[in-house]
């Protein structure tokens, strides 16, 4: 029986094999899970690629998820299931505050996060703060879906590093999202992560009943010690309330987690939020609603049990990484 040769390119060896990629055929692009475990996804074409003053970028065309957005050799976004990671992402805080206004997201630099924000008809203000002016631009250029949410008048769009933005900004908001890369040897937002940026930062911009949330990375079984149990421990050291809750994002291969943290109580009601998504949201969810968000609460067993052991505190002097290098890494 005949076997087909396919290429199969290395993401350690990212820049160097790119360049082959429009012209070969059966092509497919890998990214390293963990140090014993790989996958790979077939694609069509590679749509930009480039290497700002922070991170390798890539957009592909892959053959399953459309457009993805691949960082430092990481998935981060894909056309076919992003819904999934942006309405878990934005959905629950807002819906979750009595009436939001105003948003500060760090990060979100391709858009998604401001395009689910503004379908809540409360909010006045979005300011999306990126440190990669390249990553905003081609994301812009080639995100078709998001176009709208770069266009619309109430966002504010800064590039700068989110921690001295939120330093000098005099303003409180009622939401702050963490929309970052995740925390990678070398990358640009692992400081994002740590308790005194949390606690002398970030948590004085939030208005007095002000909600914060944040991609909190894998947190699958196999890989939830990585970041996700750390993250949330950090955060219950500097807020009252901290709720941790996970979906599975195909194109991650893996389950994702996300926290949110506030002073005020959260009381998650399905009946209550079916309403205020009904009230409050113009267009439609594709993956969230009461229930989905009840059960996204809910975890499992050895997830629920290192949540509630774990000790560490992310410090920049003793962070957790997942598995993979930023640029920066690379130029030791």
């Amino acid at each position: 029986m005949g076997t087909e040769a396919v290429q199969i390119f290395y993401t350690n060896e990212l820049p160097k094999v790119l360049d082959q990629i429009e012209e070969e055929k059966g092509s497919w692009f890998e990214e390293e899970i963990d140090v014993d475990l790989k996958w790979s996804f077939a694609i069509n074409s590679v749509l930009h690629k480039g290497k700002s003053q922070y991170q390798d970028i890539v957009l592909l065309d892959t053959k399953r998820f459309g457009k993805a957005l691949v960082i430092d050799g990481k998935m981060q976004s894909a056309e076919a299931d992003e819904f999934i990671y942006h309405e878990c992402l934005i959905h629950p805080a807002l819906l979750s505050h009595p009436n939001p206004k105003t948003m500060f997201i760090m990060g979100g630099g391709e858009g998604s996060a401001a395009r689910e924000a503004f379908k809540h008809t409360s909010l006045q203000k979005v300011v999306m703060c990126d440190i990669d002016q390249e990553v905003v631009d081609f994301c812009r250029r080639y995100l078709t879906a998001n176009r709208e949410a770069f266009c619309n008048k109430k966002l504010d769009l800064v590039i700068n590093d989110a921690m001295a933005e939120l330093k000098e900004r005099k303003e409180k908001y009622d939401i702050i999202v963490g929309d970052l890369a995740d925390p990678v040897e070398g990358g640009p937002c692992y400081q994002l992560y740590t308790k005194s940026f949390y606690q002398h930062i970030l948590k004085p911009k939030l208005i007095h009943n002000g909600i914060f949330v944040t991609q909190a990375g894998p947190a699958g079984i196999f890989t939830h010690k990585e970041v996700f149990s750390s993250i949330y421990n950090t955060l219950k050291q500097v807020f009252q309330y901290v709720v941790a809750y996970t979906a599975h994002v195909p194109s991650f291969v893996d389950t994702w987690g996300w926290i949110m943290a506030s002073d005020q109580p959260f009381i998650i009601d399905v009946a209550e939020m079916d309403k205020r998504i009904e009230e409050r949201i113009s267009g439609e969810l594709l993956y969230l609603n009461g229930f989905s968000f009840l059960s996204a609460t809910i975890l499992n067993k050895s997830v629920s049990n290192t949540l509630k052991n774990e000790t560490h505190v992310y410090t920049e002097e003793d962070a957790r990484y997942i598995p993979g290098h930023g640029l920066a890494y690379h130029h030791i």
